[in-house]
């Protein structure tokens, strides 16, 4: 059985709001406290068997600290599943606007590979302005569960790991589970890019 576009549509809008809600550590119900709907109705809409407003939408947006239009992206192609699953240059998501520290205090910035953030893992590019990236006070790493792959596609990073300073140029690549206390910088006068395969999904750096 073909599953209809519109239907694939509503899924993929629900599980985004779902993987969102979750990343900013809300329950359905607190989430919900702060719309104009229920709980019950709220996961409906998670599932992609009820739809929501313009409206409620924007109220989600609100309540989640992410533009409503962030959950539209733009799609190009010929067929319905290049259009679904391929991301074109041009069309990449901002992601830095998302997190709760700013891209000046993580020293970089991010946009959405990925199709959805609806999948087991994303796929993201991060761009390291010139001299960007020095800690800020405390200094200590991020902790947090999940794993975390990356290569240097251009220029130099510093990965401080654990109690290790470890320099990073273009071609190197690394992964390492992400328990392990971790932070980036780029301190050289060139930008530097790299791109990364993570797992969860998390955007509440």
């Amino acid at each position: 059985m073909e599953i209809s576009s519109e239907t694939a549509d509503a899924k993929r809008l629900g599980s985004e709001i779902r993987e969102v809600r979750k990343a900013r550590g809300l329950t359905l119900k607190t989430l919900s406290a702060q719309l104009s709907c229920s709980a019950a109705y709220l996961s409906r809409i998670e599932l992609g068997t009820a739809r929501a407003s313009a409206l409620l939408l924007d109220e989600i947006g609100t309540a989640l600290n992410v533009d409503a239009h962030w959950f539209f992206p733009q799609q190009s192609g010929d067929g319905p599943l290049e259009r679904q699953h391929v991301v074109r240059a041009e069309n990449r998501r901002p992601l830095s606007g998302m997190y709760t520290r700013s891209k000046e205090e993580l020293g970089f910035e991010d946009e959405l590979l990925s199709s959805t953030l609806s999948g087991q893992c994303y796929l993201i590019l991060s761009r390291f302005a010139p001299g960007a990236g020095a800690p800020p006070e405390p200094t200590e790493g991020y902790v947090f569960e999940g794993e975390q792959h990356a290569i240097v596609l251009t220029g130099e990073v510093e990965l401080r790991l654990g109690d290790e300073v470890i320099v990073l140029r273009a071609g190197d690549s690394f992964s390492y589970p992400s328990m392990i206390a971790h932070r980036f910088r780029n301190r050289t006068d060139s930008e530097a890019t790299m791109v990364w395969a993570m797992s969860p999904v998390r955007i509440s750096w």
